[in-house]
C-alpha cells in the first residue's frame, strides 16, 4: 500500500559520460541536469514499484526541479526522494540531490499509477505499425 513517507535513495559518481559535455546538454565537464532529473525519476519510481499491485507501474507526468550547484568529475552524487502526497493514482514526491559539499538540486516530481497492459496498448495504438 502506498502511504506518504515512502523514501528512496540513489547514488552515482560523476564521470565524463554523465557530464553536460558528455551527454551534449552543455560544454562543461560537470554533472548534467538531465542526468540529475533522470536519477530523481528513477529514485521515485524504484521507491514505490514493489508496493504496487502486480501489473501496475508508475509513469512520470511532471518534473519541476532546480539545479542549484555544479558538481565536478569524480564526486559522489546522492539523490533522495520522499513521497509527500497520494491522491488516488497521483503521487507527488519531494526530490533532492546532494554532492559531497551539499545541496545541488531540489524540486517536485509527480508520477501516476497505470495498468501496464492498458497503458502500453494505448501508446502502441498511436503507431502506424
Amino acid at each position: 500500500m502506498l502511504e506518504v513517507g515512502i523514501k528512496g535513495q540513489r547514488e552515482i559518481i560523476v564521470t565524463k559520460q554523465n557530464t553536460a559535455a558528455g551527454i551534449g546538454s552543455g560544454s562543461l565537464e560537470v554533472f548534467s541536469t538531465p542526468i540529475m532529473i533522470l536519477l530523481m525519476e528513477e529514485c521515485c519510481f524504484m521507491s514505490v514499484d514493489d508496493k504496487l499491485e502486480e501489473g501496475f507501474t508508475t509513469v512520470g507526468i511532471s518534473v519541476n526541479v532546480k539545479h542549484v550547484s555544479a558538481t565536478p568529475l569524480g564526486m559522489k552524487v546522492e539523490i533522495k526522494s520522499d513521497l509527500i502526497k497520494v491522491d488516488g493514482r497521483a503521487l507527488t514526491f519531494k526530490v533532492e540531490a546532494y554532492d559531497e559539499k551539499g545541496l545541488i538540486g531540489e524540486g517536485i516530481h509527480e508520477r501516476f499509477i497505470v495498468n501496464n497492459e492498458k497503458f502500453q496498448a494505448k501508446a502502441d495504438s498511436k503507431s502506424d505499425k
